[in-house]
């Protein structure tokens, strides 16, 4: 029985598919195709912007201790809805943690981890990220309801949602600090 130079190709063609699929090998290159596509966010349009009706929401931080989201109210905010198994999340927090040593005194950042604790915290450590990531809590504001991840919001001082990303982007980029620094100067920082 000969192998056909196609029969060959097929089973190559299928081995690199399970690779990509099914293996740690598969998900590195769909965090670098996501970051090579990762663009900007763009500020929503003023009749598209909701307003957060409630801050009623309570978190956990990885260290266990409560957090009121409505703390946040009258700040600039950051909410980000991602997980360690997520090739998109993960794709676009080399830009988050940037953003966040830039902002990280000014802005309130809420990274909500849908994943196991000790998968979230090994990932942290293992990238350095520095970020606040919260794990678990009451249930999401109904307008930061989302069905998939990532899912980021910017929510400015008034409780506006001015920026709704879905999928991965740069959130280090010129677009976004621009936004960041017009929405301080409005809240007065």
């Amino acid at each position: 029985m000969t192998i056909t130079r196609n029969k060959l190709l097929d089973g190559l063609l299928i081995l690199l598919l399970i690779l990509f699929l099914f293996t740690p090998v598969g998900f590195h290159i769909k965090v670098q195709v996501n970051k090579w596509f990762s663009f900007s966010p763009t500020q929503l349009a003023q009749k598209d912007q909701k307003s957060l009706a409630s801050y009623d929401w309570q978190l956990l931080d990885m260290e266990g201790r409560r957090f009121n989201f409505g703390e946040t109210r009258g700040k600039v905010v950051i909410v980000n809805f991602w997980a360690t198994w997520c090739p998109p999340c993960v794709a676009e927090m080399p830009s988050f943690q940037q953003l966040y040593e830039v902002y990280g005194n000014k802005v309130q950042f809420i990274f909500y981890a849908n994943d196991e604790a000790a998968r979230v915290q090994s990932f942290l450590n293992k990238k350095k990220y520095s970020f606040p990531v919260y794990l678990s809590g009451t249930r999401t504001p109904i307008e930061l309801e989302h069905p998939s991840i990532p899912t980021t919001y910017i929510i400015d001082a008034q409780g506006n949602i001015v920026l709704k990303e879905v999928g991965a982007a740069d959130w280090d980029s010129q677009t976004v600090y621009e936004l960041l620094d017009r929405l301080l100067m409005e809240q007065g920082i």
